[in-house]
């Protein structure tokens, strides 16, 4: 039997939890949470041993007290770069659930970028190494999307997407069978956080493609949240766009 840690975080990470507890509860040897907060309640109502993350080297403390051993770590939506010696906790490694189509994608604001860069998007489970979302890939569902989509909407068709992923993948997980494949980085995309901002300012005299504006605007589009910006004179004004396709 499988032994499994369990890192999990966010709406993905909880619906992930409770999927696992419900069909495979016997697996899970520990699970850590960035708080004591539902995912953990969720795991000691199921009696399992759980953990809310303070540093690396706490959880291999816990885990060397209890004296668990693991076979295989899972990211569940887990907002922290995993890096060695936690690395090697779990014999097989650890997966990672990355909401982009890797090798596009990497990096932060995935969903704002794979339209903006023009590129494939979906989700992917993938090996962790000591690089940023740059391990072997383990599994990939494709999501197709079009100009009536926005960074908000591929927001929330990854989350979606990335339960079904784990869903279908977790039994070739679980028995240690599963085959993995190197990703090409040189042809995919990376951003990191602090390009998001540049890239949502339009300055008022820039000339740029139609095609490309229209993609900032849409990709930017995220209720709740903010949106590109122009400056005119002393005044920031915040533009958002809603793209329908006409009845034929």
């Amino acid at each position: 039997m499988i032994k499994l840690l369990l890192f999990a975080d966010g709406h993905v990470g909880c619906e992930v939890a409770r999927w696992l507890i419900a069909h495979y509860r016997s697996d899970i040897a520990l699970v850590v949470t960035t708080t004591d907060n539902d995912i953990a309640a969720s795991a000691r109502n199921a009696q399992l041993r759980t953990v809310a993350f303070e540093s690396s080297e706490q959880v291999l403390r816990f885990a060397k007290s209890e004296g668990l051993s693991f076979d295989l770590g899972l990211l569940a939506w887990w907002p922290k770069l995993i890096r060695q010696p936690l690395l090697s906790l779990a014999r097989r490694g650890f997966i990672n659930t990355h909401p982009s189509l890797l090798p596009y994608g990497r990096g932060k604001h995935y969903n704002f970028w794979s339209i903006v860069d023009r590129v494939p998007f979906g989700v992917s489970l993938h090996m962790v190494d000591e690089g940023v979302d740059s391990g072997d890939i383990v599994a990939q569902l494709e999501i197709p999307y079009g100009w009536e989509d926005t960074g908000g909407s591929l927001y929330r068709k990854a989350i979606d997407a990335m339960l079904t992923l784990v869903q279908e993948a977790y039994p070739r997980l679980r028995n240690l069978d599963f085959e993995t494949r190197h990703q090409d980085l040189a042809a995919g995309t990376f951003h990191r956080g602090s390009e998001l901002e540049p890239a949502s300012s339009i300055p008022l005299d820039q000339t740029c493609e139609v095609r490309d504006l229209l993609n900032r605007l849409r990709a930017r589009t995220f209720p709740g949240y903010p949106a590109c910006t122009f400056t005119d004179g002393d005044d920031v004004y915040e533009v958002r766009v809603d793209i329908k396709r006409k009845p034929r």
